[in-house]
């Protein structure tokens, strides 16, 4: 996403495009349901330690490693293949995002590197840093052309401004447009597309649309399963109107898939609970 354009504030642009409104508000009535749901009142916690659960199992899918629920649920041990390793990451990164909330605001960027180091759980030199020129980008489920690392720079320190100024923009639109832009640079070695994930959730905490963490847009995102994904994150690289506003609905319909599973949570614990 260019960062150097006419308005004051491109990402509060962004939400006059055509369809976006309306994808802002059936957000805001999904989450809404959710946070009503008379289980949210009493057992909150219970639903916001599964949302975590099944969106890093999301996340984790997406990033190649589609695995069943109750494996991950049972699962202790992550030291296995490079499957095993990306359900682990999914999950330290899910567990570290509610930590990080204070710092997103006023140094992105800090937090992005704390996340790749929290994925990669490596101590090589590459880990926790943009990539520089050169140096491979792992991430085999994201075709597109890579920039370079003079861009990433650039377009990662005109994301961090967007952040920190903290516009008008409503939290469906910033939560997509980092998603987008860190998936379209993919600026670490590894773990880009989970990184991202983990920054959208982030993004949706911290602005107070869904506080308590319980509509993981992750399950959203692989419910329709990954070349919808990657086709609507096509549209978000051709910076077009009409294809920033497909990824805007897309993350918008991911956030309300999220919340449906949770709301599907509250049900099952009410019919336990009767």
């Amino acid at each position: 996403m260019s960062t150097t354009g006419a308005t004051a504030d491109p990402l509060a642009a962004l939400g006059s495009l055509p369809g976006v409104a309306e994808s802002v508000e059936s957000v805001r009535k999904a989450v809404d349901r959710v946070y009503g749901h008379r289980i949210m009142r009493r057992r909150s916690n219970e639903i916001t330690s599964e949302a975590a659960l099944r969106g890093a199992r999301g996340s984790a899918a997406l990033s190649g490693a589609d695995w069943a629920l109750e494996e991950v649920r049972r699962r202790t041990d992550f030291s296995g293949d490079d499957e095993a390793h990306t359900v682990g990451a999914a999950l330290r990164l899910t567990a570290e995002a509610g930590q990080l909330l204070s710092i997103w605001r006023q140094s992105p960027l800090r937090v992005l590197a704390r996340l790749h180091l929290v994925a990669a759980a490596s101590q090589e030199d590459t880990v926790g840093r943009p990539r520089q020129d050169g140096e491979p980008v792992d991430e085999p489920l994201v075709e597109l052309p890579l920039p370079d690392a003079s861009e990433v720079a650039g377009r990662l320190e005109g994301l961090s401004q967007l952040i920190i100024a903290s516009g008008s923009a409503p939290a469906l639109v910033t939560a997509a447009v980092v998603h987008g832009e860190l998936l379209a640079l993919r600026p670490f070695g590894t773990h880009n597309g989970l990184v991202a994930r983990a920054a959208e959730r982030i993004v949706l905490v911290g602005s107070g649309l869904d506080p308590k963490s319980v509509c993981p847009a992750e399950v959203g995102h692989a419910e329709p399963g990954r070349a919808a994904y990657l086709a609507a994150l096509e549209g978000y690289v051709s910076g077009t109107p009409e294809g920033m506003a497909t990824w805007i609905a897309h993350c918008g319909r991911a956030i309300e898939l999220g919340a449906r599973e949770s709301t599907a949570v509250c049900e099952a614990l009410q019919r336990g609970a009767a």
